[in-house]
């Protein structure tokens, strides 16, 4: 129709390029390219010298288009009806521009990552990106068929995996999940030529300072089944953009902090030991430095990831702060907000943080043959790391095109309000048997707390009435 909507048309930077250009859900369809030849059920088409809307809307000018009757003519018996085409859009159509942006799937969503991104995506960019995050009931990547049917139906434009399996997982679930679902999502993504980014973790690399994205650890049986299976992961996706021309990227985060984790692990183990106040001595020694990764940084790296693809394609980051944190000042650090005693400024050597440890374990073991149900954290199977430097280079990054907008936020800036949210958190879900009860911010839910009876007729007064009345009655 020489609109110069086209993806390399004279009108595409003023006007936008046409969704049906773009749009890869009705790919094929007609011998068309996209939705080349399917334009007509195509929301926000440039038709008659203005944007069209949905195909209710402008069915009756595109039946008249040359176009239409000329695709119609040439496809004779093999045109597609329209109701046959919008069932194929139909699951999307409520998101009324879908067509005129790029679609990403992000696995894991639910996570500390996942969940960051999903935020960010659909709330803090230009609007240029939508992303769908399925559950694993929806989307389970230990089901090969899960897998071909979603991306069949979806057609996204680039695929995040944020997905891992518990730190304290057996064998088989890490190998399936950390190993096998990253895998097959990278064969999709491939199949469908898009780009797949990869969540990978420092368990991959050896200890020291300024380890390198290259200095990954030896592939061994006696690895933990979490750094075997995501060292297999880096490994074999470095194997497929190498031989199969798979477009991927590795992001490799450290120990991560941020808020609207529903876990306790990581970071938020340290802190949860020492609120609860069950860390009675310090299970480290000065000295002994991490790299740390924050979480709301990580969405702007991988929009910058995906918008810059030649220069990321193929590559692996250390997404970390540029500087390193001494495990001891952060533990004192935490001790001296919550003004609490513990843990007392004993250190424990190794071996007999090791030794304690194994007792534990045996105790643990019969206990539950008593019925009583008990386990350590799984980060206890990194206890050696606790005595152990490592820390990250990011030379790579900085050589990179990507610039961190607040190098001077870490997770000393960020700890009153990280300390904040969780103990309020944790302190509504019952989960600090031991901490001070009046810590700022806790205060009972008033009548719900005292005199529920009268919480129930204030409630039922306004139930006649409409929504936004009752609440603001409340």
């Amino acid at each position: 129709m020489k609109c110069g909507r086209g993806p390399k048309g004279a009108k595409a930077k003023r006007l936008g390029v046409c969704p049906a250009a773009l749009d890869k859900r009705l790919d094929r369809i007609h011998g068309g390219i996209n939705s080349g030849r399917a334009c007509w059920v195509v929301a926000g088409t440039y038709c008659g010298g203005t944007v069209q809307g949905s195909f209710a809307k402008k069915r009756v000018a595109c039946k008249r288009c040359d176009f239409y009757n000329k695709v119609q003519h040439e496809e004779g018996g093999a045109f597609e009806r329209n109701n046959a085409l919008l069932s194929r859009l139909r699951d999307t159509s409520s998101r009324l521009d879908i067509t005129t942006k790029r679609l990403g799937v992000i696995i894991g969503s639910a996570g500390l990552i996942g969940g960051a991104l999903m935020h960010y995506f659909n709330n803090k960019t230009t609007g240029d990106i939508e992303v769908l995050g399925p559950n694993s009931k929806r989307l389970s990547i230990r089901q090969p068929g899960d897998i071909r049917k979603y991306f069949q139906k979806y057609q996204p434009d680039f695929i995040v995996n944020c997905a891992i399996a518990p730190l304290d997982s057996d064998a088989q679930l890490a190998f399936e999940i950390n190993y096998l679902g990253a895998v097959r999502l990278a064969k999709m993504a491939m199949q469908l030529k898009i780009p797949y980014i990869h969540f990978s973790s420092s368990a991959t690399q050896s200890m020291g300072e300024n380890i390198r994205e290259e200095d990954l650890l030896e592939l061994s049986p006696k690895l933990s089944n979490y750094a075997k299976s995501k060292l297999l992961t880096e490994k074999t996706l470095r194997y497929m953009h190498e031989n199969q021309g798979l477009d991927y990227s590795i992001v490799r985060l450290a120990i991560v902090y941020g808020k609207h984790d529903h876990k306790i692990q990581g970071f938020q183990r340290l802190l949860f030991s020492i609120a609860d106040q069950s860390m009675p001595f310090i299970l480290s020694k000065p000295g002994v430095c991490h790299s740390y990764s924050n979480t709301k940084k990580v969405p702007l790296f991988v929009n910058h990831m995906l918008e810059n693809r030649d220069e990321f394609s193929g590559q692996s980051y250390n997404f970390v702060d540029k500087e390193p944190v001494e495990m001891v000042a952060l533990i004192k650090a935490i001790k001296t907000y919550l003004d609490v005693k513990t843990p007392r400024e004993i250190y424990v050597p190794y071996p007999l943080a090791k030794t304690g440890q194994a007792f534990l374990v045996w105790l643990i073991r019969r206990l539950r043959r008593l019925g009583v149900e008990i386990r350590l954290p799984a980060e206890m199977q990194f206890m050696k790391n606790f005595y152990e430097t490592q820390t990250l280079s990011i030379e790579r990054l900085e050589r990179s095109s990507y610039r961190d907008d607040a190098p001077e936020v870490t997770v000393f800036t960020e700890l009153t309000s990280i300390i904040y949210y969780y103990l309020i958190r944790w302190k509504h879900l019952n989960r600090i048997t031991t901490f001070n009860e009046d810590f700022k911010g806790s205060e009972p839910a008033g009548e719900f707390l005292e005199s529920p009876e009268t919480l129930l007729e204030t409630v039922n007064k306004y139930t006649h009435k409409p929504l936004q009345d009752h609440e603001a009655s409340l």
